[in-house]
Order: structure tokens, then C-alpha cells, then sequence
């Protein structure tokens, strides 16, 4: 029999995928190592784990102890698990602009969860590491396991994470791509590879406005590089003492809108649901594709699943938001559609043509012109409800039974803008393209179009 005696137990020995369509033009072989099937579904298992059995054997985590630590949630949930297991209670901190699935999941494992600003420095007291750190001192039999300066974390990936990848390579593992946060992940991996074989080349990929890029090949910390950034579980605004540079060799920056796309493309393309860091990793990697040559094997490291994030980078109207979405525009639409000639009714035409022309054209709106200006609209419900009435009606003149026009729209407007006109009672827009010809944008165009990536 093959039973795990709890929980802990699972974590590791996670698989190594081949990616196939969304990598189709690249030189090499690209692998995933894809942790999201930790128990806690994150890499952060390993070293949460690894830390908390340092803390117990040396002490500073005692029986019904609390641990303690600010996370930006993966962290957090692998030492929930550990906690649960071994009968610790948990506090932790995180910042504002981690996403609600991630606070949520904390407390569903029995954590209690503070939140801090995002946009201080680390030395402010309203900081998560600040807050973190003040509650370890305040908190009775508490342990602060400080994930960043805490060097069990590298340890953990230098005893699991290396030693799995070169054993599920063959040892023909010819570089590693791995965003780069507290350190630990890639410093410990990188290491255990380099020991095996000192030409494997270790990228790490960061986020603009994190120092850690400039720190790496300048080593210096420079605080003008420290921005605002949206990108989560990666990049840095101090340099944690999990890092020893000397065995990353390259530090690649990418946008929080290019690292968003690529998550949600390793979605669509190859069926992995990852979170930000893994479609940050994989575009660091699509930006150095100039430095891969046929016979290469890159393994590269996603951190965690795509569950996380169904409120931000799996969310359209987040991404469109931030700009992060090319907004398509009824432009678009009319372009798409081709030459199709805008059928319309005049005052004077009858309300049995009207209904012919439906049937004719598969249609349920007609814009009424007269002089070749809108004055006003039949649609197929109106007409139902009235003829329904007063079945008389179906010889009466268009004029009689008109409804207000549709609303006018410029060209260029955004399809999602169009929520706000179409409704239940009114099926349709119109909009005027530069020559002066009119459209008709209805419910039908607008689901085609947000259907459609």
C-alpha cells in the first residue's frame, strides 16, 4: 500500500512537462517544472516546510507556538499546512494589492490575516515586514520564520527542487529560468545544478520597479529603481539574504502587462493554469531567445496555480483596466463583417414589410431613416407585443408603430462600452463611419466579439 501518513507528505518530486505550441518557435526544448501540485499548490511548500522543521530543531518554535510571517500568500499557505499538521496557530501579513483569492485561502486553513499598504518602504512600521516583525516581538511563543533572510528557504530548494530537475533531466538540463523574490528558489536550485555542472545558466527574471535587476550587475541598491508594480510573488525592493549572485548568471526585466498575457496564454496554449509569475518567467525567457541554440534543454520554474488570480490577470475587465487587454472597438467589428448593406424601413413603409425584411435578412432591429437620418426604430419584440394587441396593426404604417432610435455611437468606441446602451429593451446601436455611412452594432455583434480572443 501507497499511503501518505498526512498531508506534508506530498509535497515534492512534482512533474516536469514539456511545453509544446506556445514555445513552437523556439530553437530548443523548453520543460515546466510545475509545482502548483505541492499540496498547497505552490513551489513555497517546500521551503515552508523546511523552515519550520529548522525552527523546531533549533528551538525558537515550541509546542502550541505561533508562527509568524508576511507573505504575499504562497508562503503563507505552505506553512498553514505544516501548521495544521503539527498544531501551530498562524498570524500573517500581507500587502493590499495581493489578490483577495490568496487572503481568502489563508484564512480558509485557519490563519489569521493582516493587511498592509503596498506603497511604503520596507523600514515604514505600516510595512508587512515591519508589521511582521513587531508582532513576533509581541506575540507570546512566537516564531517570525522570515522567509527572506531565513537561509532554510534556499536549503529546502538546494535539497528538493535541484536534485529533482537534474534527476528528471538526465542531467542535460542546459539552463534554468526562474523569477526571482525572496531568493530562495532560484540561489538554492541554481546552486545544487551548478555543483552537477557549472555551465548550466541560471536566468532569473524580475519585474520592472523591483532593485533587484540593477543591484545584480551594478551591486548597488538603488531606490530610484523601486516603482509600483502590480506583478505578484516576485521582485524585490531590498535585497533578501537568501541571494548569493554568484550563481545567477543573467537578470531579465519584464512588464507586469507582458508577464499578465503569457499566464493567461499558457492557459489557452497548453492547458497549465498558472499564476503571474509563470507567464512572467516563461516572456523573461521569450525575451532571451536570441541566447538559445538548437540542443538546449530550459526547464522553467512556475511557481503556482492560476486559482490565485481568477479575480486579477484571469479577469477581463481587471486586465482591460490596467490596459492590459487589447480593447476591441466597433470598428472592429464593422471592419470584420465586410461589405453588408445596412437594411432599413421609412416612416411610410408598412409594419408586414418590416416583418418580411426580418424574415429576409434573419434580423430583429431596423433603424427608420428618413432623408437617410435615423429618426427612430422597429424591433422584432416591439412589434410582437404590439401586433399581439392589435393584430390589425400589421397593415399600418411604420410611423405608427416606431420606437425611440437606437443610440448613436462614435466609430472608435470600445465593444465593452456598449453594455451601457444595449439592454433588454433596446437590442441595438447605430454608429457613423468616416464617410457618413451608417451601422448597426446589436446584442449578437457584441457577444461575437467578446467571445472571440
Amino acid at each position: 500500500m501507497d499511503i501518505k501518513n498526512n498531508i506534508l507528505e506530498t509535497i515534492g518530486n512534482t512533474p516536469l512537462i514539456r511545453l509544446n505550441k506556445i514555445t513552437s518557435e523556439m530553437p530548443c526544448e523548453v520543460l515546466a517544472k510545475v509545482d502548483y501540485f505541492n499540496p498547497g499548490n505552490s513551489i513555497k511548500d517546500r521551503m515552508a516546510l523546511k523552515m519550520v522543521e529548522v525552527a523546531e530543531q533549533d528551538g525558537r518554535l515550541k509546542p502550541g507556538g505561533t508562527i509568524i510571517e508576511g507573505t504575499s500568500g504562497n508562503t503563507g499557505m505552505g506553512l498553514a499546512l505544516a501548521a495544521v499538521v503539527k498544531g501551530y496557530k498562524c498570524i500573517f501579513v500581507t500587502t493590499d494589492k495581493q489578490s483577495k483569492e490568496k487572503v481568502d485561502i489563508l484564512k480558509a486553513v485557519g490563519a489569521e490575516v493582516i493587511v498592509c499598504p503596498t506603497n511604503v518602504i520596507p523600514e515604514d512600521p505600516r510595512s508587512y515586514y515591519s508589521v511582521a516583525a513587531r508582532l513576533a516581538k509581541e506575540v507570546p511563543n512566537s516564531c517570525h520564520m522570515n522567509q527572506y533572510d531565513n537561509l532554510a528557504n534556499r536549503q529546502a530548494h538546494y535539497e528538493s527542487t535541484g536534485p529533482e530537475i537534474w534527476e528528471q533531466t538526465d542531467g542535460k538540463i542546459t539552463h534554468l529560468v526562474c523569477t526571482a523574490g525572496t531568493g530562495g528558489t532560484i540561489t538554492g536550485t541554481a546552486q545544487y545544478l551548478k555543483e552537477k555542472n557549472p555551465a548550466i545558466q541560471i536566468w532569473a527574471i524580475d519585474v520592472y520597479g523591483s532593485l533587484l535587476t540593477k543591484y545584480f550587475r551594478t551591486g548597488q541598491i538603488d531606490m530610484n529603481e523601486v516603482k509600483p508594480y502590480v506583478s505578484e510573488g516576485f521582485g524585490e525592493d531590498f535585497v533578501p539574504k537568501n541571494y548569493d549572485m554568484q550563481f545567477i548568471d543573467h537578470f531579465e526585466q519584464v512588464t507586469d502587462k507582458d508577464g499578465a498575457i503569457m499566464a493567461r496564454r499558457l492557459a489557452k496554449e497548453e492547458g497549465l493554469f498558472c499564476g503571474y509569475s509563470a507567464g512572467s518567467c516563461l516572456q523573461g525567457l521569450f525575451q532571451l531567445k536570441s541566447k538559445l541554440k538548437k540542443g538546449d534543454m530550459v526547464v522553467c520554474i512556475l511557481h503556482d496555480h492560476g486559482s490565485r488570480y481568477v479575480g486579477k490577470i484571469y479577469n477581463d475587465q481587471w486586465m482591460m483596466e490596467r490596459g492590459f487587454l487589447d480593447v476591441k472597438t466597433i470598428r472592429e467589428i464593422i471592419q470584420s463583417r465586410g461589405s453588408k448593406k445596412l437594411i432599413t424601413v421609412t416612416p411610410q413603409h408598412t409594419v408586414s414589410e418590416a416583418v418580411e425584411l426580418m424574415k429576409k435578412y434573419d434580423i430583429e432591429q431596423i433603424p427608420v431613416m428618413d432623408q437617410e437620418q435615423p429618426i427612430g426604430a422597429i424591433s422584432q419584440h416591439g412589434l410582437f407585443k404590439k401586433i399581439f394587441a392589435d393584430p390589425d396593426l400589421k397593415n399600418a404604417s411604420i410611423q405608427a408603430v416606431m420606437e425611440n432610435g437606437f443610440p448613436l455611437v462614435t466609430f472608435d468606441s470600445p465593444v465593452e462600452k456598449l453594455a451601457q446602451y444595449i439592454s433588454k429593451e433596446n437590442g441595438a446601436v447605430l454608429t457613423r463611419d468616416e464617410a457618413g455611412a451608417y451601422h448597426i452594432i446589436t446584442k449578437y455583434d457584441v457577444i461575437t466579439a467578446l467571445g472571440n480572443p
